[in-house]
């Protein structure tokens, strides 16, 4: 399933995300993640999603390779999902020794995402996936939440690219005034 939440400028999209993440706290009512109680221990959910949201949070002493083997060791995966991970978001090879402070932002945002992947989040939640890639970098993205979809995982998206994100969301959601409802153009 990808779900596809847009909506304007402060509209409370990234609020949304990181309180499924059990980064913020509710402030009101209740939420309920993959069977996780986001009032009650928002904590308990972080484990079981991964978050990809403007900033990419990296570290930037790290080399590559040491930054996506990071991201799969917090998650307590194994190392050869760090090298897959590393190998499907083509920072592998000559990048994988440099360090991440180095990388241009697109190069950034692929090591962000090949952390994603070597986490092997039940949940993504996606903020401005496509924000800072090329062409190809894109077409990956969209390719990548397609195949989790396939796979049984859930992706949430937030995208000012309604275009290109409609293509791939099964439902459609539009935030604003801190409310969410299904978007009426959606068929």
């Amino acid at each position: 399933q990808v779900a596809l939440v847009h909506g304007p400028n402060g509209a409370g999209k990234t609020s949304l995300l990181r309180v499924c993440a059990g980064l913020l706290p509710l402030t009101d009512g209740t939420a309920e993640v993959l069977g996780h109680d986001l009032r009650a221990d928002r904590r308990s959910v972080r484990r079981s999603v991964g978050l990809l949201g403007h900033a990419t949070f990296l570290y930037d002493d790290l080399t590559v390779a040491e930054q996506i083997a990071f991201a799969a060791r917090a998650a307590h995966r194994p190392a050869f999902d760090a090298a897959a991970a590393a190998a499907r978001l083509g920072v592998d090879g000559r990048l994988a020794g440099v360090q991440v402070g180095r990388l241009s932002a697109g190069q950034r945002r692929r090591v962000a995402l090949a952390c994603l992947l070597a986490r092997g989040a039940e949940l993504w939640l996606l903020d401005e996936p496509h924000a800072g890639l090329d062409a190809a970098g894109r077409d990956l993205i969209d390719e990548l939440i397609a195949e989790r979809a396939a796979a049984g995982g859930t992706v949430v998206l937030a995208s000012h690219e309604l275009d290109r994100a409609r293509a791939i969301a099964g439902a459609v959601f539009a935030i604003g005034g801190g409310v969410v409802r299904e978007d009426a153009r959606v068929a």
